[in-house]
């Protein structure tokens, strides 16, 4: 039986699954976490990249996020699943006035976002 599964196997990865990854990312996926994220960003930044799981270029960009950024231990790094928490990614628009955009990759400091940028432009970020 396992071998007639493994002929219609995929060997495509199911792009709606989590990236794999060793950054030590933090799920961002309750609106709750906006209030606890923006005080802790008086003591460290806060970095939130905002994903989309389907987006072969929102994907990209996180691969070479993940390969170029060097781990600070004084930053936070956030994880947004776009598609699965839309209501997040509105709030956190709407709050620090920052239009959406996919990718994207907001930096908050004291309460602030200090920088933000979409798509490969969010690569030159300096946090």
């Amino acid at each position: 039986m396992n071998f007639i599964k493994s002929l219609f196997k995929s060997d495509k990865p199911n792009h709606t699954d989590k990236p794999q990854s060793i950054f030590p990312w933090k799920d961002l996926n309750a609106i709750n976490q906006i209030d606890q994220l923006e005080k802790d960003s008086f003591t460290k930044k806060i970095v939130i990249f905002k994903h989309s799981t389907q987006c072969g270029i929102s994907r990209a960009v996180l691969k070479n996020f993940e390969r170029q950024t060097e781990i600070k231990l004084d930053v936070t790094y956030y994880l947004l699943d776009l598609l699965s928490f839309r209501e997040v990614s509105n709030t956190l628009a709407s709050r620090f006035d920052v239009q959406h955009q996919s990718p994207q990759l907001l930096v908050l400091k004291n309460g602030k976002v200090i920088a933000h940028d979409s798509h490969y432009e969010l690569l030159n970020i300096v946090i």
